[in-house]
């Protein structure tokens, strides 16, 4: 009996247990319920909603005809979350075979950033590789939207366009002078994700992206291809150090081509190295030279005391100023003004600067754009250097005249003969297109910038300096400049920087240039020779290019022909159809 007794309250005790454990859930699941509803919905959407991240695309970089530059195209990045992988180091081997990756380092990237929840494991991959890496099932292991850059015209364009970094953020040319524009604003909505890190489901947007905007270049892709290889060959031909070719609109100021050497192709990150990415026509300063020339005749014209008939006596050759001399290469004898550029005579231009105030040289080498940035807005672009009139000696004044004790870039050498070229005008130069040019400032009389321009003609004639610089049925005007470069103490006697500015047709100019070879290496190193036939080369085409109408007959073994320019647009559209 006594056992019975025992044995009914042992299970009264079991039942009143078992009841009290129920009654608490109960309680628990009443109060979790009713009292911390919201907590465990933060905690339930916490583990499977996730606010991710919406790419904005960078707007395109387009030339002036539509042409794509640079364009981004749609990739996958590989990321992790440290410590759910790292309980899925079993299977750590199929990721690093998958993904190229070396075991050390992984092991490394996991134990060093342990406590975070995002971590890059490979940066850009394919698609293809990308939806191979989510078939896996790895836990911590997710994928993610980016863009690439890519440029189509690889190194042809390089030094104006720029490049982007890996998170496509503009580091250098107009990709970095336009970025925020390009780059837009990134958006972010809220998804749902499975077990294996995937979303499965949108739940809401939090902000919509904004895609960037496009940029519209002056640039034409066309004249650029054919100006990128034309001074690429002429570098090699020459075994120069390098070159630069700038190409403006005599009539906008818009910027058509611009080409460097040496060159890098955008496209391998390991080429964007040193200086070879540097736009050496807007940053990198030189003496002018000669070229020079012309805007000290500009000035001398203006004063009223020289007409271009004015006679100059150059004899001996020889010009001494204090403990110092001026030289040309030969005795010229006496010369007029027209034919003191021809001859290229410094010993006329320093007696033309000397018979000048010193106010009056330099208010015209400033009103050209000398000594000031262009106005490009391009990263890194140089002022030059024209100190003031106050501080400049005898010597220096005859110097300055032609074009020693002043550095320019080639863009603001290429500016400042489109002064001359619009008959005194001074366009600001741009790199975007112009679809209603800004209005000019008149900084030269028209009359002395168009006889300066008539002098420049003799200078392409075949007994002056810039012969190599004909285009045929074109009249073209222009000025070499063969310049010494500076060493410490004085100037090299076997390292030259070569130079020729011009535009054409002459009779009313639409097309500028300025070409530069540093240190040509063979036999021939003077401007007209190894420059003039860049420019030559170059403009011919962009004039047909451009549609430009011949002003000069084509003489051919003596005889008058007619210029066929649909077969040399033809010729030419054969030639850069790799670019379409």
């Amino acid at each position: 009996m006594r056992a019975g007794l025992k044995l009914r309250s042992r299970r009264f005790v079991v039942l009143c247990v078992l009841g009290a454990a129920a009654a608490g859930l109960l309680w628990r699941a009443l109060d979790l319920q009713l009292n911390h509803k919201e907590f465990l919905q933060t905690q339930g959407d916490a583990r499977h909603l996730r606010v991710v991240r919406i790419t904005a695309t960078r707007g395109k970089i387009l030339d002036r005809n539509g042409q794509p530059l640079a364009i981004s195209t749609p990739v996958e990045s590989i990321w992790v979350n440290p410590r759910e992988l790292a309980a899925e180091r079993e299977r750590w081997p199929v990721l690093i075979q998958r993904l190229g990756l070396d075991p050390d380092t992984l092991h490394r990237l996991i134990a060093d950033r342990i406590d975070r929840e995002f971590v890059y494991l490979r940066r850009h991959v394919e698609p293809r590789l990308a939806a191979e890496i989510a078939s896996l099932h790895l836990a911590g292991v997710y994928r993610q939207r980016e863009y690439r850059r890519y440029y189509p015209t690889g190194e042809v364009a390089a030094h104006v366009v720029g490049f982007t970094n890996v998170d496509d953020i503009g580091q250098e040319g107009l990709e970095l002078a336009f970025d925020e524009s390009l780059r837009g604003s990134d958006g972010s909505k809220r998804v749902v994700r499975d077990r294996f890190g995937q979303a499965v489901e949108d739940v809401e947007y939090i902000e919509t992206p904004r895609d960037g905007s496009d940029l519209v270049l002056s640039i034409d892709r066309r004249i650029q291809y054919l100006a990128y290889r034309a001074l690429k060959g002429a570098v090699k031909h020459n075994r120069a150090r390098g070159g630069s070719i700038v190409l403006l609109d005599a009539r906008t100021g818009e910027i058509l081509a611009m080409a460097n050497q040496p060159a890098y192709n955008p496209n391998n990150r390991a080429e964007r190295v040193g200086d070879r990415y540097r736009n050496r026509a807007v940053t990198d300063v030189f003496e002018p030279g000669s070229t020079v020339k012309p805007f000290t005749v500009v000035s001398a014209l203006e004063s009223g005391r020289f007409q271009p008939t004015s006679p100059i006596d150059t004899a001996p050759g020889i010009l001494k100023i204090g403990g110092h001399k001026v030289s040309d290469l030969r005795n010229f004898g006496r010369l007029d003004v027209s034919t003191v550029i021809k001859k290229s005579s410094n010993v006329g231009a320093s007696k033309i600067a000397l018979a000048l105030p010193p106010k009056r040289l330099w208010q015209t080498l400033n009103a050209v754009g000398f000594g000031r940035p262009s106005g490009s807005i391009f990263p890194g672009e140089s002022a030059g250097i024209l100190t003031d009139y106050g501080q400049w000696s005898e010597f220096e004044r005859a110097t300055l005249s032609f074009g020693y004790g002043l550095s320019v870039t080639a863009l603001q050498l290429a500016q400042a003969y489109g002064v001359i070229a619009s008959g005194g005008l001074l366009y600001p130069v741009s790199f975007q297109k112009v679809e209603r040019p800004q209005r000019p400032r008149r900084v030269l009389s028209a009359r002395a910038a168009l006889e300066v321009r008539t002098m420049l003609e003799g200078v392409t004639e075949e007994d002056g300096t810039g012969a190599r610089a004909r285009i045929s049925g074109y009249r073209v005007a222009g000025k070499t400049g063969t310049i010494r470069k500076s060493t410490a103490g004085g100037y090299s006697l076997d390292r030259y920087f070569a130079v020729f500015a011009g535009m054409a047709p002459a009779s009313a100019p639409r097309l500028v240039a300025v070409v530069t070879i540093d240190e040509p290496g063979g036999e021939e190193y003077y401007g007209g020779h190894v420059a003039a036939p860049v420019f030559a080369q170059v403009l011919e085409a962009a004039l047909r290019l451009r549609g430009v109408a011949p002003d000069a007959p084509v003489v051919n073994s003596g005889v008058l022909v007619s210029v066929d320019g649909n077969h040399d647009l033809r010729r030419l559209a054969r030639e850069v159809s790799a670019l379409r």
